[in-house]
């Protein structure tokens, strides 16, 4: 999961936060009709990781929408101040983005339409919106630095904030990494606010210089032996791990809480492209079997993935996650709650 960064949006009325895209455009051209009049191209605006781009392209590419659509990538930052700014009014007929950015946007300005397919997903979602990934947190762990260090693997985040762990570990920032809101999620779950802010303000003490902007930093501190702990996504580590390498991982007991991606289609009213439905349910029906290779957590009833991509603990959090939640956990987090 990439990078967020602040971003002040008058619409919302504070600071935004969100994952940084990886650019790419892409297919151009037109498509037509069965009345044979031409339809615009559709405009997909993604924050989506490069892997995920390439997935949802093969489905439409391989089920007749080659040349049909614009796929245009933003940071997350970027996107949803865009969004945010320009409401209905976007370019975009489709948007690809983190869930509790469009149900924020949904909420203030009503900008998408139901979607017209069953979206059978395993636990509900709006009618407005496709998740098309999936992230879950976790701990992780270098095996040889723990033993050259002596220290226990840990089995709670809050084990993190212990005195031993101090300069052995690297965790994400909640003010550049929605990764690092995975962690605080589970923290304020388990040992409610007051606490759980005080934990996670003293895990980041311990991690010092190695509380990282980027959510995949602490993993590559852990490849290089330079930690012992960390968290982070949860696949990656289990990729690691399979590939030989000194990694694993550790479902810590406070919960593996999850972050979604997801389509939706602007509702322009008659103006709504006729073909940006079909494309987000070829995205789902079709580019589903490739994207959880990359990221290996079902969403969809009757998805599987293997024993060891299973969370031991999967938790949702109490709340609706919004981009207004994760403003409020920002600032518990930093001290700065009024």
């Amino acid at each position: 999961m990439k990078r967020i960064s602040v971003l002040t949006l008058s619409v919302l009325s504070a600071a935004v936060m969100g994952l940084t895209g990886c650019g790419d455009n892409g297919s151009t051209g037109e498509t037509k009709t069965a009345a044979n009049n031409e339809v615009k191209q559709v405009v997909i605006y993604t924050n989506a990781d490069e892997e995920a781009q390439q997935a949802m392209k093969n489905a439409l590419d391989n089920n007749g929408f080659k040349g049909a659509y614009l796929m245009q990538s933003f940071g997350t930052s970027e996107l949803g101040g865009k969004l945010a700014a320009e409401g209905k009014n976007t370019e975009a007929d489709i948007v690809t983005i983190a869930t509790y950015y469009l149900d924020s946007f949904q909420a203030k300005n009503h900008m998408f339409q139901d979607l017209t397919f069953k979206v059978d997903t395993i636990n509900p979602v709006p009618s407005y919106y496709a998740p098309i990934l999936g992230n879950t947190g976790a701990l992780f762990v270098n095996t040889q630095v723990l033993k050259e260090t002596g220290l226990p693997a840990p089995t709670a985040i809050a084990d993190l904030a212990k005195p031993e762990y101090k300069g052995h570990i690297s965790v994400p920032d909640i003010m550049g990494s929605s990764t690092s809101w995975l962690m605080t999620q589970a923290v304020l779950s388990a040992e409610g606010e007051e606490q759980g802010a005080k934990t996670i303000a003293q895990i980041e003490a311990n991690a010092g210089n190695h509380l990282e902007k980027s959510g995949s930093a602490p993993l590559k501190k852990l490849r290089a032996g330079e930690v012992a702990v960390g968290f982070g996504l949860r696949h990656q580590a289990v990729a690691d791990k399979a590939k030989g390498l000194p990694i694993d991982y550790v479902d810590p007991i406070e919960g593996n809480f999850q972050l979604m991606e997801a389509a939706a289609v602007v509702d322009k009213g008659d103006k709504t492209n006729p073909n940006a439905q079909k494309m987000v349910e070829t995205i789902i029906t079709k580019g589903r079997a490739e994207l959880l290779k990359y990221y290996p957590v079902a969403l969809y009833n009757g998805e599987t993935v293997s024993d060891e991509n299973k969370p031991a603990y999967p938790k949702l959090y109490k709340e609706p996650l919004t981009v207004e939640l994760l403003q409020a956990h920002q600032k518990l987090v930093k001290g700065q709650a009024q």
